[in-house]
Order: C-alpha cells, then sequence, then structure tokens
C-alpha cells in the first residue's frame, strides 16, 4: 500500500500546480444583503459557503446568507434542497434573497437560500478537480511509540456526476521498528438523480496488521438517499452490496465474499467563526457467503479553521470491527486517534 502513496502525493502536487496556470474569467457578480458589490469568479457553493476568487484579494469564502442576488452567465449545476438538480445560468431579481436560473428554455425564481449546492460546468480538466490533503502524527517518549498518518481525496466533476479518489494510511512505530499499519485506498464514481438519488460505485484496497488483513481487494455498488440537505448539513444513508477478494497475514488462502452494505454519513459546516466542519460515517457490511461474520468502521474527523478555509486543524478517529478475521491470531478491533492539519485545493 505504501508504494502508492508517493505516485499520489506527486499526482495532487501537479494538480495544484496546473490549476493555479487556468484562471475563469472573473465576470460574475455578487450584491451582498448591505448593498457591496463583488465582482470576480464564482468557484462553487457548499455546505452554505460560497468560494470566490477576486483579482489582488485571490480566493475568499463567505455564508451563502450574506448574499442577496447573483448574476452570471456562465452555465453552473446546481442543487436544490428539494433533491432537484438545474444546469442554469443566474441573474437578478427584484425580490430580496431571490434569484432567476436561466436555463434555453425558461427562468426560474428561487430562493437563494434552497440552493444548498452549487458547482461551474467548466470544460477544462484541472478546474473541474478540488481536494483535501491531511497529515497527522503523535509520539510518546514514555512507550517510545509514534503515530504517523497521511490522508486525502481528490474529486472531479463532471455534469451530474463525480470520481472520488481517496486515501489513508496510519501507520504504529514502536523505536524504528513498524509495529501496525492501517492503509485504505479507493476510487469511487457517483452519479446525481432526481429527488436526492444517486448512486455510488466503488472498488477499493485495504491492508490492517491489527485486524490480520495482508490485503482486501473490494467491489461495492450502493443507492444513496439525501435524508437532510441544506445549508449547514447534509445527512444521507445508502444501501448496496460489496464483493471482497481477501488474504490474511498467517494464511496464504484467498478468500472470495459477499456482503451486504449499509452505511450512513452526516456531514456538517458551523457558519459563525470559529467555522467548523465535521465528517462522519458508519458502515456495516453482513457476510452473505460467510454465515456469521460482520464487519463494522466508524469514522469521526471534525475541524476548525486556522488563518483561512484553506487550512484546518482537528482531530481524527477511526474504528474498524471484524467479527470473524483472516488471520486467527488477530484482534477484532482497531481503532486510532491523531491530531491532523488539512490543506484543502480550490
Amino acid at each position: 500500500m505504501k508504494k502508492f502513496i508517493l505516485p499520489i502525493l506527486t499526482f495532487c502536487i501537479l494538480l495544484n500546480y496546473g490549476s493555479t496556470k487556468v484562471y475563469g474569467q472573473k465576470t460574475d457578480t455578487i450584491i451582498h444583503i448591505n448593498g457591496n458589490i463583488l465582482k470576480g469568479e464564482f468557484k462553487k457553493l457548499v455546505y452554505g459557503v460560497i468560494t470566490w476568487k477576486m483579482d489582488g484579494m485571490g480566493t475568499i469564502s463567505f455564508e451563502e446568507p450574506k448574499v442577496n442576488t447573483i448574476i452570471s452567465q456562465k452555465t453552473f449545476e446546481i442543487k436544490m434542497e428539494d433533491g432537484k438538480y438545474y444546469f442554469a445560468s443566474f441573474d437578478s431579481s427584484a425580490v430580496q434573497r431571490k434569484v432567476y436560473l436561466t436555463m434555453p428554455d425558461k427562468s426560474l425564481l428561487v430562493d437563494i437560500a434552497d440552493i444548498v449546492q452549487v458547482y461551474p460546468i467548466k470544460k477544462n480538466f484541472w478546474s473541474r478537480t478540488s481536494g483535501n490533503f491531511s497529515l497527522g502524527a503523535n509520539y510518546s517518549k514514555a512507550s517510545n511509540v509514534a503515530t504517523v498518518s497521511f490522508s486525502g481525496n481528490v474529486d472531479y466533476r463532471k455534469r451530474s456526476s463525480y470520481f472520488n479518489l481517496a486515501w489513508d494510511t496510519n501507520d504504529t512505530y514502536q523505536g524504528d521498528t513498524l509495529s501496525s499499519s492501517h492503509s485504505n485506498l479507493s476510487l469511487a464514481w457517483q452519479r446525481a438523480f432526481k429527488k436526492g438519488w444517486s448512486t455510488d460505485v466503488t472498488i477499493s484496497a485495504t491492508q490492517n496488521t491489527e485486524l490480520g488483513t495482508k490485503l482486501r481487494l473490494g467491489l461495492s455498488l450502493t443507492g444513496i438517499k439525501d435524508i437532510v440537505y441544506n445549508d449547514w448539513n447534509r445527512l444521507y444513508t445508502g444501501a448496496g452490496l460489496n464483493i471482497t477478494q481477501e488474504t490474511g497475514y498467517d494464511n496464504p488462502d484467498v478468500t472470495n465474499d459477499l456482503a451486504g452494505l449499509f452505511v450512513l454519513y452526516w456531514k456538517i459546516y458551523k457558519l459563525s467563526s470559529p467555522k467548523v466542519w465535521l465528517d462522519s460515517n458508519v458502515s456495516f457490511l453482513p457476510y452473505l457467503t460467510d454465515s456469521g461474520r460482520y464487519r463494522t468502521s466508524f469514522n469521526f474527523n471534525p475541524k476548525v479553521n486556522l488563518f483561512s478555509d484553506n487550512f484546518k486543524v482537528g482531530i481524527v478517529f477511526y474504528y474498524s470491527y471484524d467479527s470473524q478475521p483472516s488471520s486467527d491470531a488477530a484482534s477484532n478491533d482497531d481503532y486510532g486517534l491523531n491530531l491532523q492539519f488539512t490543506y484543502s485545493l480550490h
């Protein structure tokens, strides 16, 4: 798993370099509720926060409740609170806190407060990408134990769909010896449909010495439904199937299994200072081909911003449980807690 980390990091650096060479036309306009006018480039709106790029000031962020109206001739992918999607431009209205969504065949007047997600439809590859890169560490002199973690994700967006490359690794060292390792690598494709429904296809690779997993390759197909999606949080759930091929440390045999998959995600953003982000999820996999076996995992990652929204500090906690691990001598559960620093691209 470790051999993948350096190529991924190199790719992310090149991605960031390439994205700085591409500039959108800064012809968008936002009028605040206090009458101030901002001209620049509308980058995105996610969880109630607008990312905006201006000449001189660079990229800034501000809360959606401060916006009175929006003007832009560009085409955006716009998701509403009721789960509907539109591909439209923005035009101002005479009604406070309302805006027109302009499409080729019609215009629709909507409340700005009902818009929960906005992404520009861009032709350039680099402009469609975004990501987060995190590094964390803990050390105890008394036990001479150190933990190093590295994680991140890169998103590539298209109309109504996106690809997500994600990775995380947690290594624990006793002195200069690697005593345990927990690593995950996944590539997911997600397609959005009407009324808050979407589908997700994910391929993954996992290694966990504590649970006795030398390598687990997986393929999952999940149907996802938004329960709540507004300007401060998103709660959604999913169900599907998971196919795995697994090898244990003390068992050379390769096992192939089919399991059910149930997931629950909750993402939160607090608008007031200090700004707070919270990502959490729980998954449950009951095996269909190995009676009595099940796996579950829980992840909890709160963060607060430092001097800008691009830099955050927080903690990451993970817990994994396997009722019948691949190796007889392995533990049934694994968990970890790390301090983490995060940089956000775009």
